[in-house]
């Protein structure tokens, strides 16, 4: 399961494998007190398109579709990502207050979508264990 969290609420026991998704360290969190297991920025929207939407030149819509073209160079981060979470739980921390538009949820959408079609490219045989 991948869900999202801001890095100032508390983390939960069934986090799984945590992982920081902004490009700035968050202000007023020191890095010792994170718990967090990486910090990847490389899946973080550029500064460009962040700032862009942070001053209003683009609505979340623009940015989400601007956001998804980015990741789509990122396949393999992506795939990374997904492989280091393994089995656990894989938690999105971000620093954004809301909590219903910003990027860690399309972030969560597209690594869904990735895993999914990552998931129906493995024979069933290899999915269960068997030989």
């Amino acid at each position: 399961m991948i869900q999202c969290q801001r890095v100032y609420d508390d983390p939960g026991s069934n986090d799984g494998y945590r992982v920081l998704v902004d490009r700035l360290w968050p202000r007023g969190v020191k890095k010792e007190a994170l718990p967090c297991d990486e910090w990847c920025k490389e899946l973080a929207p550029s500064g460009e398109l962040r700032k862009a939407l942070h001053s209003e030149v683009i609505d979340f819509a623009t940015f989400s579709q601007h956001y998804r073209d980015e990741l789509a160079a990122c396949h393999e981060e992506g795939l990374r990502l997904l492989c280091q979470a393994g089995e656990q739980n894989l938690t999105l921390l971000y620093a954004a207050k809301n909590t219903r538009q910003n990027h860690a949820l399309i972030l969560a959408d597209w690594l869904n979508a990735l895993k999914d079609d990552r998931d129906a490219t493995v024979p069933t045989h290899r999915r269960s264990g068997h030989r």
